[in-house]
């Protein structure tokens, strides 16, 4: 759906009425001290700047999260940065964070005239302009700007559209970031499908010291493995893929932080779900959550309601994840 005409729909109770009506689905459950009316929630990137807010609860979410957002407003990378690879059901895009900034963001929040009825996570990302060493002020200045209005805050140290910006997951860099930025909220990291198991390890022994109250895995691939013949051309756009070629590296990074910390770091699963027996799937691998974005793409708001309806959903995640699959990546 296009967040312009959700934008315009946002402004019609009884449309947002009708939509609930249809697609609201309750299967609450409370991970890292937030209570979520179901764990079906909107990725990142599809809303950056909270145009459509009171839209994507109506259509079924149990939480929604804004961003990536950034200290400084951008445009993000020149036109086209979004290619569809309907055949592979996936989706490559170089976005570049293009948003309107922590304190344009900040603005639209409070001027929301009412709560949106669900749990609203802040992903928060680096300035194109800001130099890598400088990232932990840049962040602060956008989580400072935000603090009021989010649930819980995404740390987006994996997107592969702004350069340099993956080596914040290394340990130092993001030591610094977490002490930082770890307080009175709920601060997660989200990171990339294309580190090792070392890395990643490396990367969540610095979660669990610092007080990290959890993981999302994962952002898009730089891999291409696993697209279809047709979509082999415009499958060499540089961007992340996100999508059906990610479900099975996706799930195997939950799996893996989830036997890694014993469960102590909740997750939050996210590539490649495009049915519900792929979500169920990364909630057998741990994920006490799930969001969508592709899916949500090719497949609508049924996908939500339906993945939401899924009694199993309800039962938490078990001590020891799924045999590993084959990687995608």
């Amino acid at each position: 759906m296009d967040v312009r005409r959700l934008s315009a729909i946002s402004r019609r109770p009884v449309a947002l009425a009708a939509l609930r009506a249809r697609y609201a689905v309750r299967a609450p459950r409370t991970v890292f001290g937030v209570e979520f009316p179901n764990p079906v929630g909107l990725a990142a990137g599809m809303d950056k700047d909270g145009a459509a807010l009171p839209a994507w609860p109506a259509l079924g979410f149990g939480f929604v999260e804004v961003g990536t957002v950034t200290a400084h407003p951008q445009p993000g990378n020149p036109r086209p940065r979004l290619f569809r690879l309907p055949d592979s059901e996936a989706v490559v895009n170089r976005m570049g964070f293009n948003n309107a900034g922590a304190e344009g963001l900040a603005a639209r929040l409070a001027a929301l005239p009412r709560p949106i009825g669900v749990p609203l996570g802040i992903s928060l990302g680096k300035s194109k302009v800001t130099a890598l060493d400088d990232a932990v002020g840049d962040y602060l200045a956008s989580y400072r700007a935000l603090r009021q209005h989010g649930d819980y805050f995404a740390v987006n140290v994996s997107s592969p559209n702004t350069p340099g910006l993956r080596a914040l997951q290394d340990r130092a860099h993001l030591d610094a970031l977490l002490a930082a930025l770890v307080g009175e909220k709920p601060v997660l990291v989200k990171i990339a499908p294309d580190l090792t198991e070392q890395a990643i390890a490396e990367l969540l022994e610095v979660c669990l010291a610092r007080g990290a109250a959890g993981v999302i895995a994962t952002n898009t691939t730089l891999a291409r493995d696993g697209l279809a013949p047709a979509d082999q051309e415009r499958g060499t756009e540089a961007g992340g893929l996100s999508g059906r070629p990610l479900t099975g590296r996706a799930r195997e990074v939950v799996g893996f932080v989830h036997r890694e910390t014993g469960g102590r770091l909740p997750v939050i699963g996210v590539g490649g779900i495009l049915d519900p027996d792929d979500a169920a799937r990364m909630f057998d691998a741990g994920a006490s959550l799930v969001q969508l974005y592709t899916g949500f793409i090719y497949r609508g708001p049924a996908l939500v309601r339906s993945i939401a309806r899924r009694g199993l959903l309800a039962a938490p995640a078990p001590t020891t994840a799924l045999a590993t699959p084959t990687s995608s990546s």
